[in-house]
């Protein structure tokens, strides 16, 4: 579905992202780990286009994202969904607008600039909020939300583009344990559910083995594992990291438990976990 050929990012003399090489073949939920610095929220923008390449390729689909211009672009990052850490909702517009800012990019030049929205919008917006479990605070303003309602706004913001996928670039490094693993659940059931690919950037390896198919490790802007979470031991970790003997992956752990496989499926009807039905 989507093959990244040697893709490379250079910030004058630093190269933040380092020939990096890998396809994505089937919808998997796909996470991305390695301490800050490593390259990967830098290789998360480059995907959406929010940050240039210097040099590589990414196909999607038969096409290069990477030499899209114009409309094009903004149609692809449309179809590339991008949740960020710090939510990027507007804090004063009711949440239900919030979430249908997500169909800017396929309104008219006219009804972007007034944010004219259709019923049926609306609808659709509602829906996404009701998938995560925070219609009921549709008509408060975003900054009444905890951080966690926030980060399941601009999910159903996300969704609202009905995207081919989605990237969350560390979607709970701001959130408490609880709320932390609402969003996962949500990102998760998205996965499932919708058949889409989710690329999620992480800190913590409990999070990447609980909720992952497949785990990329970046280290210094190259990809130095990238293997099923099973494989991800901590010796693993520690060359990922670039920890010696003393590293102790207990202290990334976000986990309020230990979950087990079934806490990150859904049921046949597609419904959403409990947890992540949860207010918080």
């Amino acid at each position: 579905m989507i093959h990244f050929e040697s893709v490379t990012k250079d910030f004058g003399t630093r190269t933040a992202v380092d020939q990096v090489s890998f396809t994505i073949d089937k919808p998997h939920m796909v996470g991305i780990i390695g301490r800050s610095g490593a390259g990967k929220s830098t290789l998360l923008r480059m995907i959406n286009r929010l940050t240039p390449a210097t040099s590589g390729r990414i196909i999607f689909n038969g096409e290069d994202i990477l030499s899209l211009k114009g409309a094009m672009m903004r149609r692809w990052q449309r179809d590339c969904a991008m949740v960020f850490q710090q939510f990027n909702l507007v804090p004063r517009l009711d949440v239900v607008t919030n979430v249908m800012l997500g169909r800017l990019n396929a309104q008219s030049t006219l009804k972007s600039m007034f944010n004219i929205f259709s019923a049926d919008d609306v609808n659709t917006a509602l829906a996404a909020l009701d998938r995560l479990g925070i219609v009921q605070e549709a008509t408060k303003r975003a900054e009444e939300l905890s951080g966690g309602q926030q980060q399941r706004v601009a999910i159903a913001r996300a969704l609202m583009q009905d995207p081919h996928m989605v990237l969350a670039d560390e979607p709970i490094a701001s959130l408490d344990p609880m709320n932390a693993k609402i969003v996962m659940d949500a990102l998760r059931e998205i996965h499932e559910r919708d058949n889409k690919v989710v690329i999620c950037n992480l800190h913590t390896l409990d999070t990447a083995r609980n909720y992952c198919d497949r785990v990329i490790g970046m280290r210094d802007g190259k990809v130095v594992f990238d293997g099923e979470p099973e494989l991800l031991t901590t010796d693993v970790a520690r060359e990922i990291y670039g920890a010696d003997e003393s590293f102790n992956e207990a202290a990334t752990s976000t986990a309020i438990d230990t979950p087990d496989a079934s806490v990150r499926k859904t049921d046949p009807a597609g419904a959403m976990t409990p947890a992540a039905a949860a207010v918080v």
